[in-house]
């Protein structure tokens, strides 16, 4: 009985080993391990996420701070990258804004 046991031991040791390498592919081909994003390979697909998460740029000239309105939050609601805003708007505290204060969003 003992001989018996060990045969079906070994049996299920190699199944479980022959289930592990084949998970092991699975995940392995899900993921993106073969890819060049760390070489920027993947630039193309990067560039493409940013541009569809990207708001459309606003068409008012102006915009009204409003409390708890940061720069980084009114170039989300507004399309308007901060760098531009902050071109713009040279004589505002980036740090400082004030509620009701009028910025420029375009020239």
């Amino acid at each position: 009985m003992k001989k018996k046991r060990s045969w079906i031991a070994r049996i299920l040791a190699l199944a479980a080993l022959a289930a592990a390498v084949v998970a092991i592919i699975v995940v392995a081909s899900s993921t993106d391990l073969h890819s060049e994003s760390g070489k920027g390979g993947n630039h193309k697909s990067q560039a493409q996420n940013q541009k569809q998460k990207q708001k459309p740029r606003t068409k008012a000239k102006t915009y009204t701070v409003q409390s708890g309105d940061t720069l980084t939050s009114i170039a989300h609601k507004t399309g308007v990258p901060i760098s531009e805003l902050q071109a713009l708007n040279p004589e505002v505290d980036p740090q400082v804004l004030v509620e009701g204060e009028v910025l420029k969003l375009q020239k």
